[in-house]
C-alpha cells in the first residue's frame, strides 16, 4: 500500500497555512516529503515538548523534517543539493525571498532541469499588491467571493479560511504540481508552478460568475438561490438550539421536505418558486423546525430524499454513523482528523504518520537523502543545521 505518489520526492520549505496543506495532501498520497524547518523552530535538546500540541498539528502529518537555516550560506547550499535529488520543491514565502536566499527557481531548475518548483502566494507575483501582506479574508474579498457570502442586510460573513488558503491555495498548488509531474513524463522537463490564492478563489467562483453574467445571479447578497435568499436552501434552528441544513432545490425534494414537516397536505403553504411569498414560506419552515430537536429531525429525514441533514460541529462529525461507515475521519495515535482524500481503487496510501516535532529527523533524513555523516557534523558545527 504505497499511494499514488509513491516514489515522488518533495522538499517543502516550512511556512504557514496553505503551502503546508499542499505538502500534506501530497504526503497523504505517498510522496516522500522532507520539510525544511528553521532551526530556531526546533526545540533545544532537553527542552520540554507538549506532545498533545504536536499531535494536533495535523498540517504537519505524514512527513519528516530537518532543521536547516536557509539564511546561512551552507544551509542554502544544502537545500540546493537536496533539490538536486528531488522531484518537487514547495515554497509559500513572500515574493522574492527564495531568490534572495539563493534558492530561487532560476538556480534550482538550472541545477535540476526535472525539478517541479511549486510556489504559492496570496496576491500573485506582479501588480500593485504583490509585495503586500494579506490573509484569506483579503484574497477572497478582492476576488469577488466574500461579498456574496452572508444574509441580506448583513455585512459579508467570514467563511473561515477555507476558500482562499486551502481550497483556492493549497489544493490548487497540489493539483498544479501533479499536473506538472504528468507533463514531465512527456517532456522530461520540470517547470515552475505558480499558484496564487486570488486565482484559486476566483476559479472556485467560475459557475457563479457565469450565473452573474447571464443575469441569473444578483450582486445583492442574500437574495439568490444558494446564498440564503431562498427559504428552501438555508439553515434552520431546532428546539434544542441545534440546526439543520435544508437544500431542497428540486421540486421533488421540496415536496419531500414538506412531507417530512407534515406540511405536504397544507394548501396554505406558499408555492416553492413564488418569490413574493418567500418570507411567509421561510416563517412556516422556521416554525416547524422549532418544534423538535435537531437529532429528531435528522431521524425524520434520514429516509426521505429531501436534502435535509443535521449541522454538526467538528466534535460531532467524526462520530456520525454515516461518516464512520464511509471512513471520512481517522484517528492515528488517538487524534481525530480528516482522512486522506480522494480514494483510489489500487493506490491506497494507508494512514498518515502522526505529526512530529519540527526538526526531529534532521540526521536521519539527511543521511537518507545522501548527505555524508562528516558533512552533517560540519553543517552542525557551523550552525547551518540543528
Amino acid at each position: 500500500m504505497t499511494g499514488a505518489l509513491h516514489g515522488v520526492r518533495v522538499v517543502e520549505i516550512g511556512s504557514l497555512g496553505a503551502a503546508p496543506f499542499a505538502a500534506m495532501v501530497l504526503a497523504d498520497h505517498g510522496a516522500d516529503v522532507l520539510r525544511v524547518e528553521r532551526p530556531d523552530k526546533a526545540p533545544l535538546p532537553g527542552a520540554e515538548v507538549r506532545d498533545d500540541l504536536v499531535a494536533w498539528d495535523i498540517l504537519s502529518r505524514g512527513r519528516r523534517s530537518a532543521g536547516i537555516d536557509l539564511r546561512h550560506p551552507d544551509g542554502a547550499a544544502l537545500v540546493a543539493s537536496l533539490c538536486d535529488r528531488a522531484d518537487v520543491l514547495i515554497e509559500g514565502l513572500r515574493p522574492g525571498v527564495m531568490e534572495r536566499l539563493g534558492v530561487g527557481p532560476e538556480v534550482l531548475c538550472d541545477r535540476n532541469p526535472r525539478l517541479v518548483y511549486g510556489r504559492l502566494t496570496g496576491w500573485g507575483r506582479t501588480g500593485d499588491r504583490a509585495e503586500r501582506v494579506g490573509h484569506d479574508i483579503n484574497y477572497i474579498g478582492l476576488s469577488g467571493v466574500l461579498t456574496h457570502i452572508g444574509r441580506a442586510g448583513d455585512p459579508p460573513a467570514v467563511p473561515l479560511n477555507i476558500a482562499g488558503d486551502f481550497g483556492g491555495g493549497g489544493l490548487l498548488l497540489a493539483f498544479g504540481i501533479c499536473a506538472a509531474l504528468v507533463e514531465r513524463l512527456v517532456s522530461g522537463k520540470g517547470q515552475v508552478v505558480d499558484a496564487a490564492m486570488v486565482d484559486g478563489a476566483a476559479l472556485l467562483m467560475a459557475p457563479l460568475f457565469g450565473a452573474h453574467g447571464s443575469g441569473f445571479w444578483s450582486d445583492e447578497r442574500g437574495t439568490n438561490l444558494l446564498d440564503s435568499g431562498a427559504p428552501f436552501y438555508d439553515c434552520y434552528e431546532c428546539a434544542d438550539g441545534g440546526y439543520v441544513a435544508v437544500g431542497a432545490i428540486e421540486e421533488r425534494f421540496f415536496a419531500e421536505l414538506l412531507r417530512g414537516l407534515d406540511l405536504g397536505e397544507d394548501p396554505s403553504v406558499p408555492a416553492q418558486h413564488d418569490q413574493g411569498a418567500w418570507p411567509d414560506l421561510r416563517r412556516r419552515l422556521a416554525e416547524r423546525f422549532l418544534t423538535r430537536p435537531r437529532d429528531a429531525w435528522a431521524a425524520v429525514f434520514i429516509d426521505l430524499d429531501a436534502c435535509v441533514s443535521p449541522v454538526l460541529t467538528m466534535g460531532e462529525a467524526p462520530h456520525d454513523p454515516h461518516l464512520r461507515a464511509w471512513g471520512t475521519f481517522i484517528a492515528p495515535g488517538g487524534t481525530e482528523q480528516p482522512a486522506p482524500a480522494p480514494r483510489f481503487s489500487r493506490s491506497d496510501p494507508g494512514v498518515p504518520s502522526p505529526p512530529q516535532v519540527a526538526g526531529a529527523n534532521t540526521d536521519a533524513v539527511l543521511a537518507e537523502w545522501g548527505v555524508a555523516d562528516d558533512e552533517v557534523r560540519r553543517l552542525r558545527d557551523v550552525g547551518a543545521i540543528r
